[in-house]
């Protein structure tokens, strides 16, 4: 498997990393147990959880995510053979995070809670990579990249940039966290960071995770000369569509255990135009002679700005089938092709 370096540090990483969303929900602990023993077996070293998880958010499932890898960093000991990323909520009205009721929101109080509870739940005593979820300020949209700009009303009680950062550098410095990150985050809001660490001598953030995939290239028009320049590389997720670019939606299909057909989400993959982009890429793929799930991971895989694409499954088949798009390297015929179709559809799942 294929290393790459994390930001500017000193940690190498798979160019795949193992999402864990569906840990506690749509996979049991013994499945996820099975999950993260076969992708460390194949060489990647990178998970990456959330507090949220596992999707959907509830009040009920919350936190069971991280309890499970715990559960696994214990049994197995390979807790240094893992660099474990996760995050902390952004600003929402969930209000089952913090001990207080509280809605989420990135106050100093409100991230040391936390961030102690992730190492509890995770059964270790630092975190390799903590994210932001998503800003603590109001977005146009969440994802932080949309195709329209809406307005959005700042909070009254906004936390700055500046406040988020001071936090985390705590955290740092007391040795619960070792770096930082981004996650869901526009190329303003990232530039306003690792201008707060120049000017306030802040740890820098290392990785931007956002979603990237054939049908939402938006990272590229706004933050990809970011995270080359500054080194603060794409950690891609949904590079599958949430399952829409594998095909086992197409035509209105709804493949039972399938997040679709479980929690009726995933609207935004349900436009005609998204669901005839998805046509043709997958009809690239039949072209090509390739299983369409590993071309489009191969091709983001393939960015100069990507550090590692996250990949998720509720079956092991399905986990083996991504992971078999490591060693994939795809024609300069087939990367042209795909930028055909991108030009042609564009991004219509933003």
């Amino acid at each position: 498997m294929e290393q790459r370096r994390l930001g500017r540090t000193d940690i190498n990483v798979s160019a795949l990393c193992l999402g864990t969303m569906t840990y506690g929900e749509q996979n049991s602990e013994a499945e996820g147990h099975a999950q993260m023993d076969y992708a460390l077996d194949r060489g990647i070293n990178f998970f990456d959880a959330a507090e949220l998880y596992p999707i959907p958010p509830k009040k009920e499932t919350q936190g069971r995510t991280e309890r499970i890898i715990g559960n696994w960093f214990k049994k197995s000991g390979n807790r240094d053979k893992v660099v474990m990323a996760t995050k902390v909520v952004g600003r929402s009205e969930m209000n089952w995070f913090r001990k207080n009721g509280e809605k989420s929101k990135l106050t100093r109080e409100q991230i040391e809670q936390a961030v102690d509870r992730s190492l509890t739940n995770l059964q270790t005593d630092y975190i390799d990579l903590y994210q932001i979820h998503w800003p603590d300020r109001n977005q146009a949209g969440f994802g932080s990249m949309p195709t329209r700009w809406k307005d959005a009303i700042p909070a009254e009680d906004e936390n700055s940039i500046q406040s988020t950062l001071e936090v985390m550098s705590d955290l740092v410095k007391s040795g619960k966290v070792r770096h930082i990150g981004l996650s869901n985050e526009s190329a303003w809001g990232t530039m306003r960071y690792l201008a707060a660490s120049d000017v306030f001598d802040l740890p820098r953030v290392v990785s931007i995770q956002n979603a990237y995939s054939f049908v939402n290239r938006t990272f590229e028009t706004g933050i990809a000369e970011i995270a080359r320049r500054e080194d603060v590389g794409l950690l891609a997720y949904s590079s599958l569509a949430q399952g829409y670019l594998t095909g086992k939606y197409r035509n209105g299909a709804l493949p039972a255990g399938a997040r679709k057909t479980l929690f009726n989400r995933m609207q935004r993959y349900e436009h005609p135009r998204t669901l005839q982009a998805v046509d043709a890429y997958h009809a690239l793929a039949s072209e090509a002679g390739l299983d369409p799930s590993q071309l489009a991971i191969a091709f983001a895989k393939s960015r100069s700005f990507m550090t590692s694409v996250i990949i998720g499954a509720t079956r092991m088949d399905q986990l083996e089938t991504d992971i078999g798009a490591a060693d994939l390297v795809l024609s300069d015929d087939i990367l042209e092709k795909i930028d055909e179709i991108h030009q042609e559809f564009g991004n219509p799942a933003p």
